[in-house]
Protein backbone atom coordinates (compact mmCIF):
# COMPACT_ATOMS: atom_id res chain seq x y z
CA UNK A 1 0.00 0.00 0.00
CA UNK A 2 1.26 3.22 -0.79
CA UNK A 3 1.69 5.91 1.84
CA UNK A 4 -0.55 8.39 0.20
CA UNK A 5 -3.35 5.82 -0.24
CA UNK A 6 -4.04 5.45 3.77
CA UNK A 7 -7.63 6.29 4.46
CA UNK A 8 -8.86 5.59 0.83
CA UNK A 9 -10.77 2.95 1.97
CA UNK A 10 -12.38 4.39 4.74
CA UNK A 11 -13.46 7.44 2.68
CA UNK A 12 -15.14 5.42 0.45
CA UNK A 13 -17.64 4.07 2.82
CA UNK A 14 -18.23 7.56 4.34
CA UNK A 15 -19.42 8.42 0.52
CA UNK A 16 -21.14 5.35 -0.28
CA UNK A 17 -22.82 4.10 2.74
CA UNK A 18 -25.20 6.66 3.09
CA UNK A 19 -26.17 6.50 -0.39
CA UNK A 20 -26.58 2.87 -0.31
CA UNK A 21 -28.83 4.12 2.96
CA UNK A 22 -30.40 6.49 1.45
CA UNK A 23 -31.52 4.57 -1.69
CA UNK A 24 -32.73 1.69 0.22
CA UNK A 25 -35.17 4.11 2.34
CA UNK A 26 -36.23 5.64 -0.42
CA UNK A 27 -37.14 2.35 -1.67
CA UNK A 28 -39.15 1.28 1.73
CA UNK A 29 -40.97 4.84 1.62
CA UNK A 30 -41.94 4.24 -1.38
CA UNK A 31 -43.38 0.61 -0.80
CA UNK A 32 -45.45 1.96 2.39
CA UNK A 33 -47.03 4.75 0.29
CA UNK A 34 -47.75 2.20 -2.33
CA UNK A 35 -49.34 -0.31 0.40
CA UNK A 36 -51.09 2.79 1.84
CA UNK A 37 -52.38 3.80 -1.48
CA UNK A 38 -53.67 0.79 -2.56
CA UNK A 39 -55.47 0.12 0.70
CA UNK A 40 -57.50 3.53 0.72
CA UNK A 41 -58.48 2.41 -2.97
CA UNK A 42 -59.79 -1.32 -2.02
CA UNK A 43 -61.21 0.76 1.14
CA UNK A 44 -63.15 2.69 -1.41
CA UNK A 45 -64.29 -0.09 -3.73
CA UNK A 46 -65.67 -1.80 -0.43
CA UNK A 47 -67.34 1.95 0.62
CA UNK A 48 -68.36 1.96 -2.94
CA UNK A 49 -70.20 -1.73 -2.99
CA UNK A 50 -71.80 -1.08 0.01
CA UNK A 51 -73.53 2.56 -0.79
CA UNK A 52 -74.49 1.16 -4.19
CA UNK A 53 -77.06 -1.46 -3.37
CA UNK A 54 -81.02 -0.46 -2.88
CA UNK A 55 -82.05 1.30 -0.20
CA UNK A 56 -79.12 2.02 1.78
CA UNK A 57 -78.96 4.39 4.78
CA UNK A 58 -76.86 7.70 3.97
CA UNK A 59 -73.44 7.13 5.16
CA UNK A 60 -73.23 3.35 5.23
CA UNK A 61 -70.44 3.41 2.45
CA UNK A 62 -68.17 5.33 4.44
CA UNK A 63 -68.73 3.90 7.50
CA UNK A 64 -67.48 0.39 5.38
CA UNK A 65 -64.94 2.02 3.80
CA UNK A 66 -63.53 3.36 7.13
CA UNK A 67 -64.14 0.20 8.42
CA UNK A 68 -62.26 -1.63 5.95
CA UNK A 69 -59.10 0.71 5.93
CA UNK A 70 -58.88 0.06 9.25
CA UNK A 71 -59.23 -3.81 9.32
CA UNK A 72 -57.53 -4.07 5.99
CA UNK A 73 -53.99 -2.94 6.56
CA UNK A 74 -53.35 -1.62 9.76
CA UNK A 75 -50.35 0.71 10.02
CA UNK A 76 -50.17 1.41 6.02
CA UNK A 77 -52.48 3.75 6.49
CA UNK A 78 -53.30 5.90 9.38
CA UNK A 79 -55.64 7.94 10.45
CA UNK A 80 -58.13 7.07 7.32
CA UNK A 81 -61.73 8.91 6.39
CA UNK A 82 -64.00 8.17 4.31
CA UNK A 83 -66.30 10.81 2.59
CA UNK A 84 -69.76 10.16 0.47
CA UNK A 85 -69.76 13.87 -0.62
CA UNK A 86 -70.66 14.19 -4.65
CA UNK A 87 -72.75 11.36 -4.41
CA UNK A 88 -76.64 11.55 -6.32
CA UNK A 89 -79.15 9.56 -6.40
CA UNK A 90 -77.70 7.63 -9.39
CA UNK A 91 -74.26 7.63 -8.83
CA UNK A 92 -72.18 6.60 -5.80
CA UNK A 93 -68.90 8.61 -4.90
CA UNK A 94 -66.43 7.14 -1.93
CA UNK A 95 -63.16 9.08 -1.52
CA UNK A 96 -60.99 7.66 1.24
CA UNK A 97 -57.87 9.53 2.90
CA UNK A 98 -55.27 8.86 5.02
CA UNK A 99 -51.52 9.38 6.64
CA UNK A 100 -48.52 7.74 4.80
CA UNK A 101 -46.23 6.35 7.43
CA UNK A 102 -42.99 8.11 7.14
CA UNK A 103 -39.55 6.88 7.46
CA UNK A 104 -38.49 11.08 8.07
CA UNK A 105 -39.22 12.06 10.91
CA UNK A 106 -41.60 15.43 10.39
CA UNK A 107 -42.54 14.62 6.90
CA UNK A 108 -46.05 14.38 5.82
CA UNK A 109 -47.33 12.11 2.82
CA UNK A 110 -51.08 11.61 2.41
CA UNK A 111 -52.81 9.37 0.16
CA UNK A 112 -56.60 9.92 -1.26
CA UNK A 113 -58.46 7.77 -3.60
CA UNK A 114 -61.83 7.89 -5.18
CA UNK A 115 -64.41 5.05 -6.68
CA UNK A 116 -67.06 6.30 -8.46
CA UNK A 117 -69.97 3.80 -9.31
CA UNK A 118 -73.51 3.95 -10.18
CA UNK A 119 -76.64 2.71 -7.96
CA UNK A 120 -78.30 -0.48 -8.81
CA UNK A 121 -81.90 0.21 -9.67
CA UNK A 122 -84.45 -2.30 -10.78
CA UNK A 123 -87.25 -2.73 -13.18
CA UNK A 124 -89.59 -4.74 -14.22
CA UNK A 125 -88.43 -6.68 -17.28
CA UNK A 126 -91.43 -6.34 -20.24
CA UNK A 127 -90.13 -9.63 -21.95
CA UNK A 128 -91.52 -11.27 -18.40
CA UNK A 129 -94.93 -10.94 -18.85
CA UNK A 130 -95.66 -10.87 -22.57
CA UNK A 131 -94.44 -12.78 -25.83
CA UNK A 132 -93.64 -15.75 -27.36
CA UNK A 133 -92.05 -17.07 -24.01
CA UNK A 134 -94.55 -16.16 -21.88
CA UNK A 135 -94.42 -17.18 -17.95
CA UNK A 136 -96.93 -18.11 -15.76
CA UNK A 137 -98.63 -14.99 -14.68
CA UNK A 138 -97.41 -12.59 -12.02
CA UNK A 139 -93.85 -13.51 -12.72
CA UNK A 140 -92.69 -10.20 -13.72
CA UNK A 141 -88.49 -10.29 -12.90
CA UNK A 142 -86.73 -7.37 -11.30
CA UNK A 143 -84.10 -6.67 -14.04
CA UNK A 144 -82.09 -3.37 -14.30
CA UNK A 145 -83.20 -0.87 -16.02
CA UNK A 146 -82.14 -0.95 -19.92
CA UNK A 147 -81.43 -4.58 -19.35
CA UNK A 148 -83.05 -7.73 -20.99
CA UNK A 149 -81.78 -10.23 -18.69
CA UNK A 150 -82.55 -11.78 -15.37
CA UNK A 151 -78.87 -10.74 -13.64
CA UNK A 152 -79.09 -8.36 -11.61
CA UNK A 153 -76.69 -5.80 -12.29
CA UNK A 154 -76.21 -1.58 -12.28
CA UNK A 155 -78.11 0.33 -14.31
CA UNK A 156 -75.77 3.07 -15.94
CA UNK A 157 -78.45 5.62 -15.45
Amino acid sequence: MLRGDRGALTLSYVIVMPVFLLSLMVIVQAAVWYMARETALAAARQGADAARTAQQPPGRGAQVAVAFARSAAPGFLLAPAASAAGSSASTVMIRVTGRVPSLVPGMVIRVSEVVTAPVERFTADPAATSGPDRRSAGSARAVPSGARSARAVPSDG
